[in-house]
């Protein structure tokens, strides 16, 4: 190497704004991922308007997409527009939560249905359904409030002076075994009507949601922003092993904090506002990583996967017993299961990320 010559990691391209003002590495492989899969979730988004009880052209789709006179704007934007909305948003909050939890677990079977923060929210809002509270406007927050206790309880069981990776796992998973011993036997102790909620909620439907729930939703994701852009970067300090990370001055600790925080947040906030969707956050991230072959996991592709997944697992749960309408839980749990295992099967290290 000659003096001078700059040493470019492979697969990166070196990006330089007109202005140039500073530079910035550009994973080749992952921009182009995250393009089709913007394009994949663009051309799910218009097929779930389009299809339903009655078809609606593409065409007009687009129209009522971009505010133009349509006589279609009462089925595409006020009927289905608004429980697509909150569909793409819980998809893209589980996608990015089941990113960072991994991440700081170092392990692929680490999500927030996994470790018990699905299940936290599940018992609180099990309990509340079953001491009368049945407002849904009170219940995503109660949902929320028990996802980040759960989250809070699994990370001070686990400290010991320090995060240990396995140990995360193994007491969450503790952790929502017995969450859910307790939602069940709130359920079979509260009224038959209440325990017949509380399981719809419990598989995760989008089924009733609109506006109401959208707009919060789409402004605490906002609001969270921020957080992500820093967790893009922070991840992969996490990704170093503990005494090189410590070596270069790196706080683990509070970096692991601040991205599990995060997670359990955006888990929290999506679970209360579509129920607990399994396996999407357990499976967009691995889909993400694969299709990239990143060393970290690339938070806008698990988003942009996870959102696909959600939007299209709820299209074909309206349609594939028509006019019976499945809970979008049951169709992501009963896809994700064997394709989790497949992929677990065909790694060649057992699963490790």
């Amino acid at each position: 190497m000659t003096p001078g010559t700059r040493v470019r990691p492979a697969g990166y391209a070196l990006v330089r704004p007109r202005s140039g003002r500073g530079s910035f590495l550009l994973h080749r492989r992952a921009a182009v991922t995250a393009l089709c899969l913007a394009v994949l979730l663009a051309a799910v988004c218009v097929a779930y308007l389009s299809l339903g009880e009655s078809f609606v052209a593409p065409g007009e789709v687009v129209k009522v997409l971009l505010g133009q006179p349509s006589p279609d704007d009462l089925i595409v934007g006020t009927l289905r527009l608004p429980r697509m909305t909150v569909g793409l948003l819980v998809g893209l909050a589980f996608g990015v939560a089941g990113a960072l939890i991994q991440t700081v677990a170092r392990n692929p079977l680490a999500s927030p249905d996994i470790i018990g923060i699905s299940q936290g929210a599940s018992a609180v809002t099990v309990a509340a359904l079953t001491f009368g509270v049945t407002s849904c406007t009170v219940l995503p927050y109660l949902s929320v409030l028990g996802g980040m206790t759960a989250a809070a309880l699994v990370y001070v069981f686990a400290w010991r002076g320090g995060l240990h990776a396995t140990r995360f796992v193994l007491i969450g998973i503790g952790f929502a075994i017995a969450l859910r011993s307790v939602t069940t036997l709130l359920m079979t102790k509260g009224d038959y009507l209440v325990a017949q909620q509380a399981q719809i909620w419990m598989t995760g439907s989008l089924n009733g949601r609109g506006w109401d729930v959208a707009t919060p939703l789409s402004w605490v994701l906002l609001a969270l922003l921020p957080g992500v852009l820093w967790a893009a970067r922070a991840q992969r300090t996490v990704s170093l092993d503990d005494d090189t990370a410590t070596a270069l001055g790196i706080r683990l600790g509070r970096v692991r904090l601040g991205l599990v925080a995060l997670g359990v947040i955006l888990a929290s906030v999506a679970t209360g506002a579509a129920g607990p969707v399994d396996f999407v956050a357990l499976l967009a991230p691995q889909i993400a990583r694969r299709m990239t072959r990143t060393a970290q996991i690339p938070l806008l592709c698990s988003a942009l996967t996870g959102a696909v997944i959600v939007v299209l697992g709820d299209l074909l749960a309206r349609k594939l017993l028509s006019p019976t309408e499945l809970p979008v839980g049951v169709l992501t749990a009963a896809v994700g299961a064997p394709y989790l295992i497949w992929l677990i099967m065909r790694s060649r290290s057992g699963g490790k990320p």
